[in-house]
């Protein structure tokens, strides 16, 4: 699984448009300071950044993407599920969700079917 993982996409997003910009500006910050733990591997610092920003801006499609990345990272697969099906509810159209989605779900099959 982790292996898959590592071809994973983390995505950070320019130019998104919400209510407030400050808002944005700010998850994009934790955004950022996340990417920069995961890529150390730190997961639980990049979920709790990842959390952070989405709590700022619950509409940041790409922060719950990395945020869905770093549960599956840690076997928390069901709160990845969720985090997934939540970024693409907000970015129907991003590809690159979709298909860390798509792996994802083939991941989460052979788990488990492995298991039965």
């Amino acid at each position: 699984m982790r292996t898959t993982l590592a071809v994973l996409t983390l995505v950070i997003a320019c130019g998104a448009t919400t209510p407030r910009a400050q808002d944005r500006s700010e998850a994009q910050a934790q955004v950022d300071f996340g990417i920069e733990v995961a890529r150390r591997g730190l997961w639980n610092e990049a979920i709790f950044r990842w959390e952070r920003a989405v709590d700022i801006d619950p509409t940041y499609a790409e922060a719950w993407n990395n945020l869905a990345i770093a549960f599956e990272q840690q076997g928390l697969l069901d709160q990845a599920r969720e985090a997934y099906e939540t970024a693409l509810d907000l970015a129907p159209d991003n590809l690159a969700i979709e298909q860390n989605y798509d792996l994802f779900l083939e991941v989460s099959d052979r788990v488990s079917q492995s298991s039965r």
